[in-house]
């Protein structure tokens, strides 16, 4: 039996990344121990999942992040920049990244050093803890790529990334390691020299930098629900359910919700509104009801073990958890990134031909409802889908992700 540690942000999309946690759970099930490490926020829905957890007060996440500035107040290439800065600040945090690889030091001198560490690919503090303990790390929910070509890079991306490198070697200095899990090149992040795991599968990146050889792809298939599904679902009427959600993070965009409900409804399905656990107010919320059609299903939270396998469509942000939960379903899939990677998996969404990419600015000139009928009427489309899913399923999932992770000891 060996030990692995399970490391990520206290954010509920970070425990997914299309089957992190699934593969924490397939290592218990296998007899190791699995120790799930974060902040308290998380600890009752990991320990619920059958994971054993230990709090920490720091992970080296900053979030929330700092606010963003009203973008038509700056010139547009400091805009950009002040964006890209933002996005940095939050994972490669000089102030908060010290203070968490402090508390993985003391918990490994409390709890024994693990043999394994795995982590969210946006922890830094994981990457510096691994080399100092002297144990391997990996990455489970994003690849390893080669370095971009430095030259095709935007003068900000170089300047941010000179500050990156800056950033990692003090951090390395400080605790006196060389950084063997952070990638050197032009655009720094957390690499791990051993294991890579992606839970999509190769064709998915198809239009990518090519992949460096400690990457593995283990696709994913459905997680048989658990017990009987809520109340709710069993009394939906016999109508194509639509899901239509952000995710848990950037859930503020109420308009969003309005809009797709009120198209899926002009079609004659049924929405299923799911905003997240954001602390909206009672105003907002009144708001939004008042907005969305007769019969919507609004809710905070859905189990999507239960609920993908009846749905006909997802309109969503592209997240993730959501685009790979949707891919291993079979399901189409209508896509309007709103941050972070969820541009490149809109992208993705489009070259695979499993639905449609829309911008901010398609929705707003009225092109939501044609996306949503064209995807969820054409049948090529949901065939498209569902060979993807089998694609997807013939990898092996998350008890292959298991066997790669069991190969390092």
């Amino acid at each position: 039996m060996a030990t692995f540690w399970f490391i990520s942000a206290p954010l509920y999309g970070h425990l997914d990344w299309g089957g992190y946690l699934k593969t924490a759970q397939a290592l218990h099930y296998r007899g190791h121990k699995v120790i799930w490490i974060s902040q308290p926020p998380i600890q009752e829905h990991i320990q619920n999942q059958g994971i054993a957890f230990e709090a920490i007060q720091e992970t080296g996440w900053l979030w929330p992040p700092p606010p963003l500035p009203e973008a038509n107040s700056l010139p547009p290439q400091e805009a950009v920049f002040i964006r890209y800065r933002r996005a940095l600040d939050t994972w490669l945090s000089e102030d908060l990244i010290p203070e968490a690889v402090e508390n993985l030091l003391a918990l490994a001198e409390r709890i024994n050093p693990p043999d394994i560490i795995v982590t969210d690919p946006f922890i830094s503090a994981s990457a510096i803890a691994a080399e100092k303990i002297g144990c391997k790390m990996a990455v489970c929910g994003w690849p390893a790529q080669r370095d971009l070509d430095e030259s095709k890079l935007l003068a900000v991306q170089k300047e941010l990334a000179q500050i990156s490198r800056q950033r990692i070697q003090r951090l390395c200095a400080q605790f006196g390691v060389k950084g063997e899990n952070f990638a050197t090149g032009p655009t720094p992040s957390v690499q791990s020299p051993h294991l890579h795991i992606s839970y999509f599968n190769k064709r998915w990146y198809q239009n990518e930098p090519p992949f460096l050889p400690q990457t593995v792809f283990v696709g994913g298939s459905p997680t048989p629900p658990k017990g009987e599904p809520p109340r709710w679902q069993q009394e939906l009427p016999p109508a194509p359910a639509v899901l239509i959600t952000l995710g848990s993070v950037f859930t503020g965009d109420l308009g969003f919700f309005a809009w797709a409900a009120q198209a899926v409804a002009r079609l004659g399905w049924l929405p299923i509104v799911v905003i997240g656990r954001q602390p909206f107010t009672q105003t907002q919320k009144e708001e939004l009801k008042r907005a969305l059609p007769p019969h919507t299903r609004l809710l905070n939270w859905v189990d999507y073990d239960h609920l993908m396998p009846h749905l006909h469509l997802v309109v969503h942000h592209g997240g993730m958890g959501t685009t790979h939960a949707a891919l291993v379903h079979g399901i189409p899939q209508v896509v309007v990134p709103h941050a972070a990677d969820q541009r490149a998996q809109a992208k993705r969404v489009s070259y695979a031909k499993v639905g449609l990419n829309l911008s901010a600015h398609d929705v707003r000139n009225g092109q939501l409802l044609p996306a949503i009928r064209a995807v969820g009427t054409d049948e090529k489309v949901r065939q498209t889908a569902q060979r993807f899913a089998q694609e997807l399923a013939n990898l092996g999932g998350s008890a292959r992700a298991a066997e790669y992770l069991e190969s390092l000891l």
